[in-house]
Protein backbone atom coordinates (compact mmCIF):
# COMPACT_ATOMS: atom_id res chain seq x y z
CA UNK A 1 0.00 0.00 0.00
CA UNK A 2 2.97 2.27 1.13
CA UNK A 3 4.75 1.53 -1.95
CA UNK A 4 1.26 2.54 -4.26
CA UNK A 5 0.79 6.15 -2.56
CA UNK A 6 4.81 6.92 -3.18
CA UNK A 7 4.07 5.99 -6.65
CA UNK A 8 1.07 8.20 -6.88
CA UNK A 9 3.14 10.92 -5.86
CA UNK A 10 5.88 10.31 -8.06
CA UNK A 11 8.36 9.39 -5.61
CA UNK A 12 9.22 6.09 -7.40
CA UNK A 13 8.30 7.00 -10.46
CA UNK A 14 11.48 9.01 -11.97
CA UNK A 15 10.00 12.57 -12.58
CA UNK A 16 9.28 15.19 -10.83
CA UNK A 17 6.70 17.82 -12.62
CA UNK A 18 9.15 16.83 -15.91
CA UNK A 19 12.59 16.94 -14.29
CA UNK A 20 14.58 13.60 -13.61
CA UNK A 21 14.37 12.31 -10.34
CA UNK A 22 18.63 12.63 -10.34
CA UNK A 23 18.69 16.36 -11.37
CA UNK A 24 15.93 16.79 -8.88
CA UNK A 25 18.07 15.20 -5.88
CA UNK A 26 17.96 18.48 -3.62
CA UNK A 27 14.29 18.51 -3.79
CA UNK A 28 13.83 14.55 -3.03
CA UNK A 29 13.58 14.63 0.64
CA UNK A 30 10.76 17.28 0.82
CA UNK A 31 8.59 15.42 -1.79
CA UNK A 32 9.65 12.00 0.65
CA UNK A 33 7.74 13.53 3.82
CA UNK A 34 5.24 14.99 1.27
CA UNK A 35 4.58 11.48 0.47
CA UNK A 36 5.04 10.32 3.63
CA UNK A 37 2.35 12.41 5.28
CA UNK A 38 0.04 11.44 2.61
CA UNK A 39 0.51 7.86 3.65
CA UNK A 40 0.09 8.65 6.82
CA UNK A 41 -3.70 10.03 5.98
CA UNK A 42 -4.37 7.49 3.26
CA UNK A 43 -3.31 4.69 5.86
CA UNK A 44 -5.85 6.10 8.38
CA UNK A 45 -8.81 6.40 6.02
CA UNK A 46 -8.34 2.85 5.01
CA UNK A 47 -8.16 1.75 8.48
CA UNK A 48 -11.14 0.16 9.76
CA UNK A 49 -13.54 2.93 11.99
CA UNK A 50 -14.24 1.96 15.53
CA UNK A 51 -15.46 -1.33 15.37
CA UNK A 52 -19.21 -2.60 16.60
CA UNK A 53 -19.02 -4.85 19.74
CA UNK A 54 -21.55 -6.90 20.66
CA UNK A 55 -21.62 -8.68 24.48
CA UNK A 56 -24.60 -10.87 24.04
CA UNK A 57 -24.46 -12.71 27.51
CA UNK A 58 -25.41 -9.06 28.78
CA UNK A 59 -28.03 -7.80 26.01
CA UNK A 60 -25.70 -5.38 24.93
CA UNK A 61 -24.09 -3.81 21.95
CA UNK A 62 -21.68 -0.85 21.75
CA UNK A 63 -21.28 0.78 18.09
CA UNK A 64 -19.19 3.70 17.26
CA UNK A 65 -18.63 3.05 13.46
CA UNK A 66 -20.52 6.72 12.31
CA UNK A 67 -19.65 9.99 11.71
CA UNK A 68 -17.72 11.58 14.98
CA UNK A 69 -17.78 8.18 16.56
CA UNK A 70 -14.85 6.94 18.49
CA UNK A 71 -15.03 4.08 21.39
CA UNK A 72 -14.01 0.69 21.22
CA UNK A 73 -15.73 -2.17 23.75
CA UNK A 74 -12.66 -4.72 24.39
CA UNK A 75 -13.78 -6.78 27.82
CA UNK A 76 -16.43 -7.36 30.10
CA UNK A 77 -16.10 -7.76 33.92
CA UNK A 78 -17.96 -10.31 36.00
CA UNK A 79 -19.66 -7.78 37.63
CA UNK A 80 -21.21 -6.79 34.42
CA UNK A 81 -19.37 -3.77 33.64
CA UNK A 82 -18.48 -2.88 30.06
CA UNK A 83 -14.84 -1.83 29.22
CA UNK A 84 -14.10 0.57 26.94
CA UNK A 85 -10.87 2.43 25.34
CA UNK A 86 -10.79 5.84 23.65
CA UNK A 87 -9.01 5.11 19.86
CA UNK A 88 -6.10 7.87 19.63
CA UNK A 89 -5.68 9.99 17.33
CA UNK A 90 -3.05 9.57 14.90
CA UNK A 91 0.78 10.94 16.33
CA UNK A 92 1.51 14.24 15.93
CA UNK A 93 5.05 15.43 16.01
CA UNK A 94 4.92 18.75 17.79
CA UNK A 95 3.29 17.59 20.58
CA UNK A 96 5.18 14.32 20.83
CA UNK A 97 1.98 12.08 21.67
CA UNK A 98 -0.72 10.72 20.27
CA UNK A 99 -3.47 12.66 21.55
CA UNK A 100 -7.51 11.28 22.64
CA UNK A 101 -10.00 12.18 25.24
CA UNK A 102 -13.40 12.41 22.67
CA UNK A 103 -15.90 9.89 22.71
CA UNK A 104 -19.09 9.02 21.30
CA UNK A 105 -21.15 5.67 20.83
CA UNK A 106 -24.45 4.37 20.77
CA UNK A 107 -25.46 1.90 22.88
CA UNK A 108 -28.23 -0.93 22.38
CA UNK A 109 -29.90 -3.00 25.17
CA UNK A 110 -32.42 -5.42 25.69
CA UNK A 111 -33.21 -4.91 28.74
CA UNK A 112 -33.65 -2.09 31.48
CA UNK A 113 -31.05 -3.07 34.18
CA UNK A 114 -28.16 -0.75 34.61
CA UNK A 115 -25.69 -0.50 32.27
CA UNK A 116 -22.32 0.16 33.78
CA UNK A 117 -19.78 1.48 31.24
CA UNK A 118 -15.87 1.82 31.79
CA UNK A 119 -13.69 3.74 30.00
CA UNK A 120 -9.91 2.35 30.87
CA UNK A 121 -7.63 4.46 29.40
CA UNK A 122 -9.13 8.10 30.35
CA UNK A 123 -6.39 8.28 32.94
CA UNK A 124 -3.62 8.16 30.03
CA UNK A 125 -5.61 10.88 27.91
CA UNK A 126 -4.47 14.18 27.10
CA UNK A 127 -6.23 16.67 30.07
CA UNK A 128 -7.38 13.66 32.37
CA UNK A 129 -7.97 17.03 34.92
CA UNK A 130 -10.74 17.17 32.17
CA UNK A 131 -12.64 14.14 33.78
CA UNK A 132 -12.30 15.46 37.37
CA UNK A 133 -16.28 16.70 38.10
CA UNK A 134 -17.10 15.81 34.35
CA UNK A 135 -20.67 14.10 33.43
CA UNK A 136 -20.79 12.41 30.44
CA UNK A 137 -23.56 14.02 28.00
CA UNK A 138 -26.21 11.40 26.93
CA UNK A 139 -29.24 11.79 24.50
CA UNK A 140 -32.15 8.87 22.84
CA UNK A 141 -32.84 11.06 19.69
CA UNK A 142 -29.58 13.05 18.95
CA UNK A 143 -31.20 16.20 19.55
CA UNK A 144 -31.99 16.60 23.10
CA UNK A 145 -28.73 15.69 25.22
CA UNK A 146 -28.81 15.76 29.50
CA UNK A 147 -26.00 15.19 31.82
CA UNK A 148 -25.48 11.45 33.48
CA UNK A 149 -25.38 12.15 36.98
CA UNK A 150 -23.82 8.81 37.69
CA UNK A 151 -20.28 9.87 35.80
CA UNK A 152 -17.01 9.71 38.26
CA UNK A 153 -13.31 9.86 37.14
CA UNK A 154 -11.54 7.35 39.78
CA UNK A 155 -8.31 5.31 39.17
CA UNK A 156 -7.63 6.75 36.39
CA UNK A 157 -11.32 5.04 34.55
CA UNK A 158 -14.29 7.22 33.95
CA UNK A 159 -17.44 5.74 35.48
CA UNK A 160 -20.38 5.86 33.66
CA UNK A 161 -23.71 4.39 34.77
CA UNK A 162 -26.95 4.54 33.06
CA UNK A 163 -30.66 3.44 33.59
CA UNK A 164 -31.81 3.92 30.52
CA UNK A 165 -35.61 4.26 29.08
CA UNK A 166 -35.25 3.61 25.85
CA UNK A 167 -33.28 0.39 23.75
CA UNK A 168 -30.77 2.69 22.46
CA UNK A 169 -28.78 5.56 23.55
CA UNK A 170 -26.19 7.67 22.43
CA UNK A 171 -23.36 8.89 25.21
CA UNK A 172 -20.26 11.58 24.21
CA UNK A 173 -17.82 13.90 25.86
CA UNK A 174 -19.76 16.49 24.25
CA UNK A 175 -22.48 16.35 21.43
CA UNK A 176 -21.50 16.01 18.59
CA UNK A 177 -21.49 18.67 15.84
CA UNK A 178 -21.63 16.13 12.89
CA UNK A 179 -20.48 16.83 9.21
CA UNK A 180 -24.52 16.76 8.08
CA UNK A 181 -25.01 19.18 10.32
CA UNK A 182 -21.87 21.59 8.76
CA UNK A 183 -23.31 21.15 5.47
CA UNK A 184 -26.90 21.82 6.17
CA UNK A 185 -25.81 24.93 7.96
CA UNK A 186 -23.55 25.90 5.09
CA UNK A 187 -26.19 25.56 2.49
CA UNK A 188 -28.77 27.43 4.74
CA UNK A 189 -26.33 30.39 4.46
CA UNK A 190 -26.27 30.16 1.11
CA UNK A 191 -29.51 30.30 0.70
CA UNK A 192 -28.82 34.11 1.81
CA UNK A 193 -28.35 36.66 -0.42
CA UNK A 194 -26.03 38.60 2.40
CA UNK A 195 -23.77 35.59 1.69
CA UNK A 196 -21.13 34.37 -0.75
CA UNK A 197 -19.81 30.52 -0.51
CA UNK A 198 -16.06 29.72 -1.51
CA UNK A 199 -14.17 26.78 -1.25
CA UNK A 200 -10.54 27.44 -0.39
CA UNK A 201 -9.51 24.16 -1.04
CA UNK A 202 -9.31 20.57 -0.18
CA UNK A 203 -8.29 18.61 2.90
CA UNK A 204 -6.29 15.41 2.62
CA UNK A 205 -9.36 13.46 2.61
CA UNK A 206 -10.49 15.20 -0.38
CA UNK A 207 -13.14 17.35 1.46
CA UNK A 208 -14.03 21.57 0.88
CA UNK A 209 -12.98 23.85 3.07
CA UNK A 210 -15.56 25.89 3.29
CA UNK A 211 -15.53 29.40 3.85
CA UNK A 212 -18.97 32.05 4.02
CA UNK A 213 -18.08 35.60 3.51
CA UNK A 214 -20.83 38.18 4.64
CA UNK A 215 -21.28 41.91 4.45
CA UNK A 216 -19.63 44.43 2.80
CA UNK A 217 -17.66 46.24 5.33
CA UNK A 218 -13.91 47.68 4.55
CA UNK A 219 -12.63 46.01 8.05
CA UNK A 220 -12.51 42.47 7.74
CA UNK A 221 -13.54 40.01 10.73
CA UNK A 222 -12.14 36.62 10.43
CA UNK A 223 -13.97 33.79 12.63
CA UNK A 224 -12.81 30.33 13.20
CA UNK A 225 -14.08 27.30 14.29
CA UNK A 226 -13.15 23.36 15.38
CA UNK A 227 -9.36 23.67 15.26
CA UNK A 228 -9.64 20.83 17.69
CA UNK A 229 -12.32 18.66 16.09
CA UNK A 230 -13.27 17.16 19.54
CA UNK A 231 -14.05 21.09 20.57
CA UNK A 232 -17.73 20.33 19.07
CA UNK A 233 -19.10 23.20 21.28
CA UNK A 234 -16.93 25.44 18.41
CA UNK A 235 -19.22 24.77 15.45
CA UNK A 236 -22.59 24.87 17.95
CA UNK A 237 -21.68 28.13 18.77
CA UNK A 238 -21.02 29.28 14.94
CA UNK A 239 -24.36 27.60 14.11
CA UNK A 240 -25.39 30.80 16.79
CA UNK A 241 -23.82 33.04 15.39
CA UNK A 242 -24.03 33.00 11.51
CA UNK A 243 -28.12 32.69 12.01
CA UNK A 244 -28.32 35.83 13.44
CA UNK A 245 -25.35 37.32 11.44
CA UNK A 246 -27.57 36.89 8.08
CA UNK A 247 -30.39 38.11 9.95
CA UNK A 248 -32.39 40.47 7.81
CA UNK A 249 -34.29 41.71 10.48
CA UNK A 250 -31.68 41.80 13.16
CA UNK A 251 -30.27 45.66 13.01
CA UNK A 252 -27.45 45.15 15.46
CA UNK A 253 -26.22 42.54 12.61
CA UNK A 254 -27.15 44.86 9.70
CA UNK A 255 -24.76 47.32 11.29
CA UNK A 256 -22.24 44.83 11.74
CA UNK A 257 -22.32 44.04 7.58
CA UNK A 258 -21.86 47.33 6.81
CA UNK A 259 -18.75 47.79 9.29
CA UNK A 260 -17.25 44.67 8.41
CA UNK A 261 -16.61 41.90 5.87
CA UNK A 262 -16.86 38.59 7.64
CA UNK A 263 -15.11 36.01 6.57
CA UNK A 264 -16.44 32.97 8.67
CA UNK A 265 -14.77 29.00 8.55
CA UNK A 266 -17.53 26.70 10.74
CA UNK A 267 -15.69 23.95 10.29
CA UNK A 268 -11.38 24.28 10.30
CA UNK A 269 -10.74 20.21 10.50
CA UNK A 270 -13.62 18.65 8.81
CA UNK A 271 -11.60 15.07 8.42
CA UNK A 272 -10.78 14.83 11.80
CA UNK A 273 -14.79 16.14 13.07
CA UNK A 274 -15.76 12.68 11.34
CA UNK A 275 -13.23 10.54 12.56
CA UNK A 276 -13.80 11.02 16.20
CA UNK A 277 -9.97 12.60 16.68
CA UNK A 278 -9.35 15.45 19.85
CA UNK A 279 -7.05 17.26 18.05
CA UNK A 280 -5.68 16.84 14.77
CA UNK A 281 -6.50 16.25 11.70
CA UNK A 282 -5.79 13.28 9.11
CA UNK A 283 -2.22 13.42 9.28
CA UNK A 284 -1.93 13.87 12.63
CA UNK A 285 -1.58 17.75 12.61
CA UNK A 286 -2.59 19.87 15.36
CA UNK A 287 -3.90 23.04 13.19
CA UNK A 288 -3.46 25.20 16.53
CA UNK A 289 0.49 24.72 15.79
CA UNK A 290 0.71 24.73 12.27
CA UNK A 291 0.06 28.51 11.84
CA UNK A 292 3.97 29.58 11.56
CA UNK A 293 4.77 27.52 8.83
CA UNK A 294 1.52 25.40 7.27
CA UNK A 295 2.06 23.18 4.24
CA UNK A 296 -0.32 21.68 1.68
CA UNK A 297 0.80 18.30 2.59
CA UNK A 298 0.49 17.97 6.44
CA UNK A 299 -1.87 20.78 7.36
CA UNK A 300 -3.82 22.20 4.11
CA UNK A 301 -6.76 24.22 5.91
CA UNK A 302 -4.19 26.32 7.91
CA UNK A 303 -2.04 26.69 4.62
CA UNK A 304 -5.46 28.02 2.62
CA UNK A 305 -7.11 29.86 5.31
CA UNK A 306 -3.44 31.65 5.98
CA UNK A 307 -3.41 32.50 2.11
CA UNK A 308 -6.91 34.18 1.85
CA UNK A 309 -5.72 36.26 4.77
CA UNK A 310 -2.91 37.39 3.20
CA UNK A 311 -5.37 38.58 0.49
CA UNK A 312 -7.65 40.02 2.10
CA UNK A 313 -6.24 41.45 5.15
CA UNK A 314 -7.43 41.02 9.15
CA UNK A 315 -8.58 43.89 11.31
CA UNK A 316 -10.08 41.11 14.01
CA UNK A 317 -9.91 37.46 14.72
CA UNK A 318 -11.50 35.13 16.53
CA UNK A 319 -10.64 31.78 17.29
CA UNK A 320 -13.26 29.85 18.73
CA UNK A 321 -11.86 26.19 21.33
CA UNK A 322 -13.49 24.13 23.77
CA UNK A 323 -11.36 23.62 27.08
CA UNK A 324 -11.88 20.52 29.02
CA UNK A 325 -10.67 21.47 32.71
CA UNK A 326 -11.52 25.12 32.41
CA UNK A 327 -15.12 25.37 33.91
CA UNK A 328 -15.20 28.86 32.38
CA UNK A 329 -16.39 30.74 29.17
CA UNK A 330 -12.68 32.69 28.90
CA UNK A 331 -10.70 34.89 26.13
CA UNK A 332 -6.82 34.21 25.91
CA UNK A 333 -5.32 37.01 24.07
CA UNK A 334 -1.94 37.73 21.95
CA UNK A 335 -0.29 39.44 24.97
CA UNK A 336 3.21 37.96 24.37
CA UNK A 337 3.52 38.79 21.01
CA UNK A 338 6.51 41.74 20.00
CA UNK A 339 3.62 44.02 18.59
CA UNK A 340 1.26 43.85 21.64
CA UNK A 341 0.85 47.90 22.67
CA UNK A 342 -1.56 49.34 25.07
CA UNK A 343 -4.36 49.91 22.26
CA UNK A 344 -4.11 46.29 21.57
CA UNK A 345 -4.85 45.81 25.47
CA UNK A 346 -7.54 48.18 26.04
CA UNK A 347 -9.44 47.04 22.94
CA UNK A 348 -8.90 43.23 24.05
CA UNK A 349 -9.95 43.89 27.81
CA UNK A 350 -13.17 46.29 26.07
CA UNK A 351 -14.01 43.47 23.94
CA UNK A 352 -13.94 41.15 27.16
CA UNK A 353 -16.06 43.79 29.37
CA UNK A 354 -18.83 44.35 26.51
CA UNK A 355 -18.74 39.90 25.93
CA UNK A 356 -19.88 39.64 29.66
CA UNK A 357 -22.43 42.18 29.55
CA UNK A 358 -24.22 41.10 26.09
CA UNK A 359 -24.26 37.06 28.06
CA UNK A 360 -23.64 36.79 31.49
CA UNK A 361 -22.97 32.80 30.61
CA UNK A 362 -19.17 34.47 29.36
CA UNK A 363 -18.26 34.82 32.77
CA UNK A 364 -16.27 37.67 34.52
CA UNK A 365 -13.73 39.78 32.86
CA UNK A 366 -10.49 39.80 33.33
CA UNK A 367 -10.60 36.26 34.57
CA UNK A 368 -6.98 35.58 33.99
CA UNK A 369 -6.34 33.79 37.08
CA UNK A 370 -9.06 31.31 35.85
CA UNK A 371 -8.11 31.05 32.16
CA UNK A 372 -4.49 30.48 30.32
CA UNK A 373 -1.40 32.23 31.73
CA UNK A 374 -0.22 35.41 30.33
CA UNK A 375 2.64 34.98 27.94
CA UNK A 376 5.76 37.96 28.98
CA UNK A 377 6.31 40.29 26.11
CA UNK A 378 8.25 38.70 23.17
CA UNK A 379 7.53 35.33 24.03
CA UNK A 380 4.26 33.93 22.07
CA UNK A 381 4.54 31.46 19.97
CA UNK A 382 3.58 31.91 16.83
CA UNK A 383 2.59 28.44 15.60
CA UNK A 384 -0.53 29.66 17.58
CA UNK A 385 -3.38 30.90 15.11
CA UNK A 386 -4.14 33.61 17.63
CA UNK A 387 -0.46 34.56 18.23
CA UNK A 388 0.61 34.37 14.24
CA UNK A 389 -2.45 36.33 13.40
CA UNK A 390 -2.10 39.36 15.63
CA UNK A 391 1.39 39.85 15.04
CA UNK A 392 1.02 38.75 11.44
CA UNK A 393 -1.72 41.86 10.73
CA UNK A 394 -1.09 43.98 13.94
CA UNK A 395 -4.56 43.25 14.90
CA UNK A 396 -6.90 42.70 17.81
CA UNK A 397 -6.62 38.21 17.78
CA UNK A 398 -7.97 36.37 20.41
CA UNK A 399 -8.95 32.61 21.35
CA UNK A 400 -12.30 32.19 23.09
CA UNK A 401 -12.51 29.21 25.10
CA UNK A 402 -16.21 26.97 26.11
CA UNK A 403 -15.93 24.70 28.77
CA UNK A 404 -16.48 20.85 28.44
CA UNK A 405 -18.41 20.75 31.96
CA UNK A 406 -20.07 23.73 32.92
CA UNK A 407 -19.79 27.29 34.17
CA UNK A 408 -19.19 27.50 37.79
CA UNK A 409 -20.86 30.82 38.17
CA UNK A 410 -24.21 30.26 35.89
CA UNK A 411 -24.62 26.39 36.24
CA UNK A 412 -27.08 24.22 34.56
CA UNK A 413 -27.53 21.20 36.86
CA UNK A 414 -29.40 19.30 33.45
CA UNK A 415 -27.77 20.00 30.55
CA UNK A 416 -23.96 21.65 31.60
CA UNK A 417 -22.25 23.51 28.73
CA UNK A 418 -24.57 22.86 26.08
CA UNK A 419 -25.26 23.60 22.71
CA UNK A 420 -28.12 25.97 23.28
CA UNK A 421 -26.05 27.83 25.36
CA UNK A 422 -22.99 27.68 23.15
CA UNK A 423 -25.27 29.04 20.25
CA UNK A 424 -26.41 32.03 22.14
CA UNK A 425 -22.96 32.82 23.18
CA UNK A 426 -22.32 32.81 19.37
CA UNK A 427 -24.76 35.17 18.20
CA UNK A 428 -24.36 37.79 21.41
CA UNK A 429 -20.63 37.53 20.62
CA UNK A 430 -21.75 40.10 17.93
CA UNK A 431 -23.02 42.61 20.35
CA UNK A 432 -19.91 42.27 21.88
CA UNK A 433 -17.96 43.40 18.28
CA UNK A 434 -20.13 46.15 17.88
CA UNK A 435 -19.25 47.48 20.89
CA UNK A 436 -15.31 47.89 19.96
CA UNK A 437 -16.19 48.49 16.40
CA UNK A 438 -15.20 52.04 16.49
CA UNK A 439 -12.04 51.45 17.66
CA UNK A 440 -11.04 48.62 14.88
CA UNK A 441 -11.83 51.06 12.71
CA UNK A 442 -9.64 53.57 13.93
CA UNK A 443 -6.71 51.18 14.54
CA UNK A 444 -7.45 50.60 10.31
CA UNK A 445 -6.83 53.60 9.47
CA UNK A 446 -3.97 54.66 11.55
Amino acid sequence: FVLRVLRSTSWLGGRFEGVSRKKRRPGTCRTYLAAMHKCVALTARCAKPACSCVHSSLGVSIRADFDSGNATACATHADGTIHLHIRPDPYTEKDGRSHFQWFCFMVKVTSANKVRLRIDNAGEASYPKGYVDYKACMTYDRNTWFRVPETKYEDGALHIDVVPEEDTFYLAYFPPYTYEQHLKLVDLCKESSLVTYENLGETLDGRSMDMLHVGTGAAHAWLLARQHPGESMAEWWMEGMLKRLVDPADQGAAKLRSIFTFHVVPNMNVDGSIRGHLRTNAAGANLNREWMEPSLEYSPEVYHVRNKMDECGVDFCLDVHGDEECPYNFLSGAEGIPSWNDTLENLFNKFGFAYHKANPDFGGFPITPNGYPIDPPGSANLRYCTNQVGERYRCLSATLEMPFKDTIETPDDTAGWSPERSMRLGASMLDALLEVSSEIIEGKSK
